[in-house]
């Protein structure tokens, strides 16, 4: 807009302290992928909030903003920080299955508990041929105890 004031940089805030304004355009000099800016300056903020040392006065601001004056002012090193963003973004590989002989440590037919012997009951021999409907609704109840 023509005639329109642009801020000084450390313009003074309404509680009078000056306050560090960051743009973006400043910061897309540096990088100009807008996607890639956010991206860096993302991980760089997660890397000051897990403790890495600040490169400019902090100014109270908080670490995405701390993260693009850092951008703008060329104060990281911008492959540095590519690594690490890509560490973070990557994914550990899947575990390679386990071999045959490994997975068959236990038999399926031992007692890995100990408590009882392992014994396979044997299922009685019926026919459901030769059983009628009423003899086999009266096999279920029999074995449900009499309940439906």
């Amino acid at each position: 807009m023509p005639g329109a004031r642009i801020p000084h940089p450390r313009a003074p805030n309404v509680f009078g302290a000056s306050m560090a304004r960051v743009t973006v355009e400043d910061c897309i000099e540096k990088i100009p992928n807008r996607f890639e800016l956010v991206l860096l300056a993302a991980q760089r903020a997660r890397n000051i909030s897990r403790g890495e040392a600040i490169e400019v006065d902090r100014d109270n601001d908080k670490n995405p903003v701390v993260a693009l004056r850092e951008i703008a002012e060329e104060k990281v090193e911008l492959p540095s920080l590519e690594a690490d963003l890509i560490k973070s973004l990557s994914r550990a590989p899947e575990p390679e299955p386990a071999e045959e002989e490994v997975m068959d440590i236990i038999a399926t037919d031992e007692n890995i508990f100990g408590i009882m012997e392992v014994q396979e009951e044997a299922l009685p021999e019926a026919a459901s041929e030769d059983m009628s409907a009423d003899d086999i609704e009266a096999a279920i109840a029999a074995e449900l105890g009499g309940k439906r």
